[in-house]
């Protein structure tokens, strides 16, 4: 008996004739009970990426016109952990990134950038975006970003490309 320690013990006789018994309604329970309703399935999963998604990659210039935009997403989970995406987001601990690629360096008024990253004087255009990436340090001294950095090219690329396409969302 499970909670034996916590209520007094029923005599042996008892317990084989309550158990005798619980078979006996669980038996009926299962006979008497009526078959479930069928369960509709599961929507399809949203595709992605979608033809359209598709589209604007094939616009984009070489080589992030190549990238694989599953992967960029799958590589944007761990930026998720400090950034957001869509229009309108919430800054973070790092800035929204929604329409980053072009966006001039340091310009969202409600984030607090690095001195050096405010006064940069740049656009976030794909090579700057890339070696942000590989080396967050080695372009802005002084950024806080608590990132090491994305060594894999491949990688870089493809999140990238996935910035750019879904910024346009």
């Amino acid at each position: 008996m499970a909670l034996g320690a916590c209520s007094p013990k029923p005599a042996a006789t008892n317990e084989v004739a309550s158990t005798s018994s619980a078979t006996q309604t669980a038996t009926n329970a299962v006979e008497t009970t009526a078959p479930a309703a069928p369960v509709a399935p599961a929507a399809p999963a949203a595709t992605f990426p979608t033809a359209e998604d598709t589209a604007k990659l094939a616009s984009l210039p070489a080589p992030y016109n190549q990238a694989d935009l599953a992967n960029g997403k799958r590589q944007f989970a761990v930026c998720k952990a400090c950034h957001t995406l869509p229009s309108g987001g919430p800054n973070m601990v790092g800035p929204n990134l929604h329409k980053v690629v072009g966006r001039h360096s340091g310009s969202i008024p409600s984030f607090a950038y690095s001195d050096g990253l405010k006064s940069a004087g740049f656009s976030w255009d794909y090579a700057k975006l890339d070696a942000y990436l590989t080396n967050p340090k080695a372009v802005i001294a002084d950024s806080r970003m608590a990132y090491a950095g994305m060594p894999v090219a491949n990688n870089r690329r493809d999140v990238i490309a996935y910035l750019k396409i879904e910024s346009e969302k």
